[in-house]
């Protein structure tokens, strides 16, 4: 799986970057894995006035346990993909976080 961190998740200044892939308007708020190398998040918000970018940044907020100022989405504000930046973190403690059962 280290080639797949390094696809999703990556080190930048100050925290990392993440990529993600969203599916907005399902049953619960879930991550399910890994999809062409981004983390696949499951929501329940819809895709609409950005209420799904505000939902996932709590629902990743509360899995990192940080606060969702450092948290930020860089660029895929009307896409399903998405790059978000985490102040904070190093992109190894994203990635335990995010699957905390495989080891980097």
């Amino acid at each position: 799986m280290t080639d797949e961190i390094q696809s999703f998740v990556n080190d930048v200044t100050d925290g990392c970057t993440l990529s993600v892939r969203v599916h907005p308007g399902a049953k619960k708020n879930n991550i399910n894995g890994l999809h062409a190398g981004a983390v696949k998040i499951s929501l329940t918000t819809p895709p609409v006035d950005g209420r799904a970018n505000e939902a996932l940044i709590a629902l990743l907020s509360d899995v990192l346990r940080t606060p969702k100022a450092r948290i930020s989405l860089v660029s895929g504000a009307t896409s399903r993909t998405k790059l978000l930046r985490i102040t904070g973190k190093t992109a190894a403690e994203v990635q335990t976080a995010l699957f905390p059962a495989v080891q980097c």
